[in-house]
């Protein structure tokens, strides 16, 4: 409603100062649509003269702005028109956050409950292996039941915050935009599982056990809990974000800033870049695990580039 035309602007203000002039005009039997050479009564600007200031800004038709056009050019872009005040969008901020941290604190209490069973189960990938873990420290097993927990809870909350995010800002969204929206959405969620499912079943695995192997007849295994899973969740997360590759490339072909042909034409920078990333990535050093992250990476950026081109971008 407040983009509001040069020519719709002229027509409230004068509407507005020559009301009352209309009026006596009007009671003298003068019809401006009627009488002939009277200029100040033809003066289209007077088409809104029965208009009141208070009705007049609800009453204009901004299709005729050059700024509203170049805006809105198709109108079924246009987002739902629905007033909130500034306090409005505070409160249902605050609610949504409310609910949010709810949902996180919920699955946290669940997963602790349940922690010694979930701390086996990231414990699986290098059991088998002979690998012993201690507590070096006291309470230190105590403090990486709560980690987990917290990692674990955040992990299983994630869905709710994700949609508390996108029940917040999809009013202001216009229908173009909302259209790709449930596909980022939905191939993000999708990358980030993937991405921690990777980790579990193969990157953590075979980094684990080149530490093993590399110490074997030297050293004995003999891990610090809190390290080790240190270790294994900074990984798993890591690789989560770093399968995101896809969604960024999809939102910046989506935008126009880079199309599908200028992605597969840089490949070989691309390929020193994933190296570098899945060096940033890992908390290891060894070239194995940065190895393992690269390859899948590259991949994740050759499959978006394609997309992307496929869909015209």
């Amino acid at each position: 409603g407040l983009l509001v035309g040069e020519e719709e602007l002229t027509n409230y203000v004068l509407g507005h100062e020559f009301r009352h002039a209309s009026r006596d005009y009007k009671q003298l039997g003068c019809n401006h649509e009627n009488t002939a050479g009277n200029e100040f009564l033809s003066h289209p600007f007077l088409d809104v003269v029965d208009i009141s200031p208070e009705e007049a800004p609800f009453e204009q038709n901004n299709e005729g702005s050059s700024l509203y056009n170049f805006l809105y050019p198709d109108k079924d872009l246009l987002p739902d028109d629905k007033e909130m005040t500034i306090f409005d969008h505070l409160e249902e901020l605050r609610q949504r956050i409310f609910v949010s941290v709810l949902a996180v604190g919920a699955a946290i209490l669940g997963c602790f409950a349940f922690s010694k069973e979930l701390i086996v189960f990231l414990e699986a990938p290098v059991k088998a292996q002979g690998v012993r873990f201690l507590q070096l420290a006291p309470g230190e097993f105590f403090f990486t039941t709560l980690k987990v927990s917290g990692y674990c809870g955040l992990l299983l909350g994630s869905p709710i915050i994700l949609y508390e995010i996108i029940a917040f800002v999809l009013p202001g969204l216009t229908r173009a935009e909302r259209r790709f929206l449930g596909p980022i959405v939905l191939g993000s969620s999708v990358l980030f599982y993937a991405g921690i499912a990777f980790s579990y079943l193969v990157l953590t695995p075979a980094a684990l056990n080149f530490f093993v192997t590399y110490a074997e007849g030297v050293v004995e295994s003999l891990w610090s809990i809190d390290q080790y899973f240190e270790f294994v969740l900074v990984l798993m997360f890591s690789t989560g974000l770093s399968f995101q590759v896809p969604v960024i490339q999809f939102l910046l072909g989506q935008l126009g800033l880079v199309s599908g042909d200028q992605m597969l034409s840089i490949w070989r920078y691309v390929v020193v870049g994933a190296v570098i990333a899945a060096a940033v990535l890992t908390p290891s050093t060894d070239p194995l695990t940065q190895m393992l992250l690269a390859a899948p990476l590259l991949g994740l950026y050759l499959g978006g580039a394609w997309v992307v081109k496929l869909t015209g971008r």
